[in-house]
Order: structure tokens, then C-alpha cells, then sequence
């Protein structure tokens, strides 16, 4: 009787609501640290086609004025845009990683939403990045003599920062594509032009209208697949503004567009035929969005469109310096 009272008053070892007390005290698993794989991932190189399309075209176009090519000034500006390009994409990531709007991804992970770079390191790259553009810009000004031009660049930088950056940032309220269209298309091809002849002849915007069309495109396809998890994070984009079937449409649209743009200058300028060549990639993207049935086969489609923008890109400087 003696042994089973003492049994008895043995105290039970305590649990925690709904847990194991074998495992209450284990610590919660870590995030795997990046390595140079996933930061290299979070500059989503597949992006990087659409800083090249405006150079092209905006050179091309500057050798309508003066047929000499300005190949330090055409380079100068693709690496500006490169830099750009890459430090929006690391800001993005690191501004979206800090309003838990990228805890639940469709796409490839991120360094901060996925809590494996520390946000400050994250932030630290963008500003890095824009600033070797402004380093960059600066030369291209100080080199042309085109001081205004300081203006637009801050301009870039700043827009580039408040994507998706600061307290109202403009992503979040379905204007990513205006911004793109003008900075990824207006800006771009005809500050390419401008830094290198400054001149813009008509050529010079239509290519421009046409590469900033190509570049929402992408932005699109990219919203398109997140649409459901931007819903529920509140980031209200265009496509969660007018839903899936709109969205399909304008992407539609702003893939044909360019190439209707590239017909007309082929009345001119023969060789602009060729980018219907560029074309069957335009239609395999929208033949995707149209028909998927799983976010991530958007990704294809997001990589189809940026690879026709640059091939777009390709065959209109190669009609203007002909």
C-alpha cells in the first residue's frame, strides 16, 4: 500500500496544449542560410532580358541620326540598367519579405521572406546596386553634357524604391505596370537614344511604346501567378484589381501590340519583318496564360516573354543600323 501511494503521488509531467512532452522542448528547425545560389536566384536573372531590349532599340534608333555607333555610351547605358534592374529586384525582395507578403510563394523563394539572409544584408545589396547606378548615370552625364538628366535618373531610383518599398508603395495599388511602361520602356529606350545623339527621332518612341508594352507583360505574367496569394497578403496589383480573365486579355494585348508597332516600321525598315519571327514565342507565352491550370506554369510563360522582348529588341536595332 505504501509503494502504491507513493506511485500515486508521483506529479505527471506537464503538457503543453497539443504538444508532445517528448518534443515541448525542441528547438524550431532554422532557416538554411543562403549561399550564393540563392542570391543569385533573388536578382531573378530571367528579368534581366528587359533591361536589354530598350538599349537595343534606343541605340539602333540613335543611329538613324548619326550612323556612327556610340558603343561606350550604348554600354554605359545597359549597365545602368542592369543595376537597376537588379537592385529592384533585391528591394522588392526585401520589402516584400518584411510585410509577410512573400510567407507563401508559388514562385522561387525569397532571401527575406524566407528568412534566409537577414533583411538589413538584403537591403544593403539593393541600395548597392542603385547606387552603382547612380555612379554610372553620373559618368553617362558628366561624359554628354546633359545635366537634366540627373533628374530623371533620381527619378528612376526613387520609382524603383517605391515599387513595392516605403508606406504606400505604388505595386500595392495596381500602378506597377504605369511605372513600368515608363521607366522600363519611355525612359530607358529614349534616354538611350537621347545620352548618344541628342535627338529622338520617331523610331526612337515607337520602340519605346513597344518595349515598355513587352515589359508589363512580364510584370503581368508574374502577378497573374500570384494573384491568389496577393489577395490574401492585401498587395492589391492590377490583376487582383481586375481578375484573372482581364488580365489575360491585356496580356494578350501587350504582347501583339509590339508586334503590330514592328509591321508598321517593316513598311520602312524591311528587316523589322523578322521580329515575327520573335513572335511564335509571344504566342507560346499567351497560349500558356491562357490554358494553365498550375501558378507555376506561369513562370515559363514569365521567361517565354522576356526572351521575345529581347529578341524583339535584337531584330529592331539590327533593321535601323542596316
Amino acid at each position: 500500500m505504501a509503494a502504491q501511494s507513493r506511485k500515486r503521488s508521483r506529479p505527471a509531467p506537464k503538457r503543453r496544449p497539443g504538444g508532445n512532452p517528448q518534443k515541448a522542448h525542441r528547438p524550431a528547425p532554422r532557416a538554411t542560410p543562403a549561399t550564393a545560389r540563392d542570391w543569385i536566384g533573388a536578382a531573378r536573372l530571367r528579368t534581366l532580358p528587359l533591361a536589354i531590349t530598350p538599349v537595343l532599340i534606343g541605340t539602333g534608333a540613335a543611329t538613324l541620326v548619326d550612323d556612327q555607333l556610340h558603343w561606350v555610351i550604348a554600354l554605359a547605358c545597359l549597365a545602368v540598367a542592369f543595376a537597376l534592374q537588379i537592385g529592384v529586384n533585391y528591394a522588392n525582395d526585401y520589402s516584400d519579405g518584411i510585410r509577410g507578403t512573400d510567407d507563401v510563394r508559388v514562385g522561387p523563394g525569397r532571401l527575406t521572406g524566407g528568412k534566409k539572409a537577414k533583411p538589413r544584408t538584403v537591403l544593403i545589396v539593393a541600395l548597392s546596386f542603385f547606387a552603382l547606378a547612380a555612379v554610372i548615370g553620373l559618368a553617362l552625364v558628366v561624359r554628354t553634357g546633359q545635366w537634366w538628366l540627373i533628374a530623371v535618373g533620381a527619378a528612376s531610383i526613387v520609382a524603383a524604391w517605391f515599387y513595392t518599398g516605403g508606406k504606400r508603395p505604388y505595386g500595392y495599388n495596381a500602378l506597377g505596370e504605369v511605372f513600368v511602361f515608363v521607366f522600363f520602356g519611355l525612359v530607358a529606350t529614349l534616354g538611350t537614344t537621347w545620352l548618344q545623339v541628342q535627338s529622338l527621332p520617331q523610331e526612337a518612341w515607337f520602340g519605346a511604346v513597344a518595349a515598355g508594352l513587352l515589359a508589363c507583360a512580364v510584370l503581368l505574367a508574374n502577378n497573374l501567378r500570384d494573384i491568389d496569394q496577393d489577395r490574401l497578403a492585401g498587395k492589391r496589383t492590377l490583376s487582383v484589381l481586375i481578375g484573372r480573365r482581364a488580365t489575360q486579355v491585356l496580356f494578350t494585348l501587350f504582347v501583339l501590340v509590339p508586334f503590330a508597332i514592328a509591321v508598321f516600321l517593316a513598311l520602312v525598315y524591311p528587316i523589322a519583318w523578322l521580329t515575327l519571327i520573335a513572335l511564335l514565342g509571344g504566342l507560346s507565352a499567351i497560349l500558356i496564360v491562357w490554358t494553365y491550370r498550375a501558378p507555376r506554369e506561369l513562370i515559363v510563360a514569365l521567361q517565354v516573354t522576356s526572351f521575345t522582348s529581347v529578341a524583339y529588341g535584337a531584330v529592331l536595332f539590327w533593321a535601323f543600323v542596316a
